[in-house]
């Protein structure tokens, strides 16, 4: 697996831990709400995940960007799919959306290239 997959994959579980083992109520609840908000509903997690990309992108947070492609590459969203999740961050957000664009497809070759699903 490429060494940026690890990396990112590594950092944000021993961050998490550290947030979490800080025993804060309110940092617990909102990890649960966010946990619970991208469960199966009346949408799919699959469509929800794809939103959660498409916010992220517009909002400019590479990390989110990150674990919703991971998210994404979980639920089997295809590359020509993505292209389609770009575009309509890329409408919404502007033009500078572009630059996290370029990560994103760099890190979605990555994911594709590992071949691995998340853990």
């Amino acid at each position: 697996m490429p060494n940026a997959l690890q990396e990112f994959r590594d950092y944000r579980a021993k961050m998490n831990e550290r947030l979490l083992g800080a025993d804060n109520l309110v940092i617990k609840r909102l990890f649960n709400l966010d946990t619970n908000t991208y469960a199966e509903g009346a949408l799919s997690s699959r469509t929800k995940e794809m939103l959660g990309l498409v916010a992220s992108m517009v909002l400019r947070c590479d990390d989110c960007i990150k674990y919703h492609l991971e998210k994404c590459f979980e639920q089997k969203v295809s590359t020509p799919e993505m292209l389609e999740i770009f575009s309509v961050a890329n409408i919404v957000g502007g033009t500078i959306v572009i630059p996290h664009t370029r990560r994103a497809i760099e890190y979605w070759d990555l994911l594709q290239a590992g071949g691995e699903q998340a853990g």
